[in-house]
């Protein structure tokens, strides 16, 4: 009687099994889906990659200058090279 009352409980208790592991996200891919930019040379020399648009902006002495703006690396403006 016991082994009959053990088989049932067996076979009415949920098997429990762990949870599957997520899957890898790949930071770059998801990056590049969320928001598309380009890359730009910087005043510097560097290459930087930005999302926003490119602006002229007055300098200080009073002349214009040609930024990339949102840029990588929480950069607002980022100065080109011409």
């Amino acid at each position: 009687m016991k082994s009959l009352a053990t088989l049932l409980l067996m076979f009415t208790i949920p098997a429990t099994r762990p949870a599957p592991a997520p899957s890898p996200v790949d930071p770059v891919s998801t990056a590049s889906k969320r928001e598309s930019g380009r890359w730009y040379l910087a005043e510097n020399g560097h290459a930087v990659y930005c999302y926003g648009p490119v602006m002229m902006v007055t300098e200080p002495e009073g002349g214009l200058q040609r930024v990339a703006t949102f840029c990588r690396g929480n950069k607002t403006m980022v100065p080109l090279k011409d």
